[in-house]
C-alpha cells in the first residue's frame, strides 16, 4: 500500500552570518511536525538548507577577503552542523549556489519572460541591502526599513518586473477561501496590508552587484533574491519548465512552508503568484511563527544579545533546548528566551515530572519484583483515570499537531507523566510492599510502567534523544503509535534495565 505524503520546508537560511536561536527555532519546530508525521506512518519529505545569493552576501565575502563561494561554503557548514547539533530528521539540505538550482532557475525566468509576465524597466526607490528589500516611501517607519529598521538608500537602476498585478484577484480569492495562511491574524494582515491597497511590480533582477544567477539573455542583470531562493522548493524536488520529473510529481504541492512571521508577505503573496504564472498549484499552507525574543527584546548584533543554539546545549543538552523552543513559544505569540525561564522549566518539568518519575518508577521495580515486569494483578477505580489519560493522549495530540499547535501537544504528552507523579502519591506503593500486598502492588508498578511507555511513544518526535534512552530502560520496542491504543504495550516478564538519570537537576544560584 502506498503511503500518503507529506512535504514540510523550513525557510532557507540566509548564509551571511551564523544562525542565531531564533532561527534554530524553525527548524526544530518543522522536525517534530516531520518526525511526528513519520510515526503516523506518511511517507516525509523534509527540506531546509541556505539562501547564498545577493549583495549583502558579496559585502561580506569581500570583507572577510573570500570570493562569494568560498564564504557561503562556510557558512552552509555552519548552518548544517547546528541543524545536526539539534538532531533535526531533514531528508534534504539544499544549497541555491547547486548549480541545477542555478540553471532551472534561469529557465523558469525564461518562462516567465517569454509569457509576457516579466518586462524590462527601471527602478527608483529606497532599498534596504540587509533586508533585500525595496520600499515606497509610505512603507517606510521614521523614514527606515519596516522589516529590521536600518537606513535605507536611494536606488535607481534598469531591472526586469514581475507583473504581480495580473493575478492579484485570483489570490484573493485563494487566500479568501482557504486556510493557506497560518495563524488567521497573519492572514488578515496580508489582505488589509499588502493585497488590497494594490500589489506594485515585482522587481526580480538586479545591475548593482554581481553575486547571483545572470539572466540568460540578459548577462549583465542577476536575478533576483525572491525569484533564486522561493523556487528552492521546487527546483530541488524535480521541477523543470521542460518537464519535471517523478518527485516533483509526487511531492508537490508542499503541505506546510514554516517561516518566520517577518517573511510571510514572501510566501503568501509572491510565491504563490510565481506558481500561478508557471501553471502550478499552490501549497497546501504557509504558517509563520512567531519569533523567540531574548527578554523583551528581537536579537540583534547592535543590542549584543544574539544567543548560538550550539552554546545551549553545550551547557544544557539537545533536548533541554528542543523541549524549551517547542514548548516556549506559543502558536501565535512571540516567545521569550532567558537563562532563568530555561533553567525553570528544565527543573520543574524534565528533570522533576519526567526525570524523576522514570527514576523512581524503574527503581520500585527493581527493588519490589527484581527488575521484571509484573503481570496486573488486583485492579481498583484509581487506576481508570490514569489508564484513560493514557488512552486519550494521542487523539488530543493528534489534534493539537493538526492545527500546528506544538507547545499544546506537548501540553497533553507531560500530562500523562503529571498524572502518573499523582497515582504515585495515590497508591503509595511503598505502603502496599510494606503490608505485603503484591497482587495490588504489581498492578501498580504495571500501570506506572505502561503509562512512562504510552508517554515516551508520544515524546519521540519533540524530544527523540530522551525517549530512546526512557526505551532502552523500559527494554521495549514497543514504540509506535499503534502500540498506544490499547494499555497493554509493554510485555510482562521483561527484564528492565538499571534506571539512569535524564536530567540532573540544575543549581540555579551556581
Amino acid at each position: 500500500m502506498e503511503k500518503n505524503k507529506f512535504y514540510i520546508t523550513t525557510s532557507i537560511a540566509y548564509a551571511s552570518g551564523k544562525p542565531h536561536i531564533g532561527n534554530t527555532y524553525e527548524v526544530v519546530l518543522a522536525d517534530s511536525i516531520a518526525r511526528f508525521k513519520r510515526l503516523q506512518g506518511y511517507d516525509v519529505y523534509f527540506q531546509t538548507g541556505t539562501d547564498e545569493h545577493g549583495q549583502k552576501i558579496e559585502e561580506k565575502a569581500i570583507k572577510a577577503g573570500l570570493q562569494p563561494q568560498e564564504f557561503v561554503d562556510d557558512m552552509a557548514r555552519e548552518v548544517r552542523k547546528i541543524w545536526d547539533t539539534m538532531n533535526t530528521s531533514y531528508d534534504k539540505f539544499v544549497r541555491t549556489t547547486n548549480p541545477k538550482h542555478e540553471d532551472i532557475v534561469k529557465k523558469i525566468f525564461k518562462k516567465l519572460y517569454d509569457k509576457g509576465d516579466i518586462y524590462k524597466g527601471r527602478y527608483e526607490g529606497l532599498y534596504c541591502t540587509p533586508c533585500e528589500s525595496f520600499f515606497t516611501e509610505s512603507q517606510l517607519v521614521d523614514g527606515k526599513c519596516p522589516d529590521c529598521g536600518r537606513e535605507v538608500s536611494k536606488t535607481s537602476e534598469e531591472a526586469y518586473f514581475f507583473k504581480m498585478s495580473k493575478y492579484v484577484d485570483k489570490l484573493l480569492d485563494y487566500i479568501e477561501s482557504s486556510n493557506f495562511i497560518q495563524p488567521e491574524s497573519r492572514k488578515n494582515e496580508m489582505i488589509n496590508n499588502f493585497i488590497k491597497p494594490g500589489l506594485q511590480d515585482l522587481c526580480v533582477t538586479r545591475t548593482s552587484f554581481k553575486w547571483g544567477i545572470p539572466v540568460d539573455f540578459d548577462p549583465l542583470h542577476v536575478i533576483y533574491v525572491w525569484l533564486d531562493a522561493l523556487t528552492n522548493y521546487i527546483t530541488f524536488i524535480g521541477y523543470d519548465p521542460d518537464g519535471s520529473d517523478e518527485k516533483f510529481n509526487k511531492y508537490w504541492p508542499c503541505d506546510v512552508h514554516l517561516v518566520g512571521k517577518d517573511i510571510i508577505r514572501f510566501h503568501t503573496i509572491y510565491w504563490p503568484i510565481i506558481l500561478m504564472a508557471l501553471d502550478l498549484p499552490l501549497p497546501k499552507k504557509v504558517f509563520g511563527h512567531p519569533w523567540l525574543l531574548v527578554g523583551n527584546d528581537k536579537m540583534s548584533k547592535s543590542k549584543g544579545n544574539i544567543i548560538y543554539a550550539d552554546d545551549l546545549v553545550k551547557e544544557y543538552g539537545v533536548d533541554a533546548i528542543r523541549y524549551y523552543f517547542l514548548h516556549e513559544i506559543p502558536f501565535a505569540n512571540d516567545g521569550t528566551y532567558t537563562d532563568e525561564l530555561l533553567i525553570e522549566r528544565y527543573n520543574s518539568d524534565l528533570a522533576n515530572n519526567l526525570g524523576n518519575l522514570v527514576n523512581r518508577t524503574i527503581s520500585m521495580a527493581h527493588k519490589y519484583f527484581d527488575g521484571v515486569v509484573p503481570e496486573v494483578g488486583i485492579k481498583e477505580d484509581v487506576d481508570n483515570e490514569l489508564i484513560n489519560t493514557c488512552l486519550n493522549a494521542y487523539d488530543l495530540v493528534n489534534s493539537k499537531m493538526d492545527e500546528l499547535k506544538v507547545a499544546d501537544a506537548i501540553d497533553v504528552v507531560f500530562g500523562i507523566f503529571k498524572r502518573a507523579n499523582k497515582y504515585i502519591d495515590e497508591t503509595m506503593p511503598w505502603v502496599l510492599a510494606k503490608e505485603g500486598n503484591t497482587d495490588r502492588l504489581k498492578t501498580v508498578i504495571y500501570n506506572l510502567l505502561e503509562s512512562i511507555r504510552i508517554g515516551t511513544v508520544l515524546l519521540q518526535p519533540f524530544l527523540p534523544e530522551t525517549a530512546d534512552k526512557i526505551f532502552s530502560q523500559l527494554n521495549t520496542e514497543n514504540k509506535s503509535f499503534e502500540s498506544i491504543k490499547e494499555f497493554n504495550g509493554l510485555d510482562t516478564d521483561i527484564k528492565l534495565n538499571n534506571p539512569e538519570p535524564l536530567f540532573v537537576r540544575i543549581d540555579k544560584n551556581k
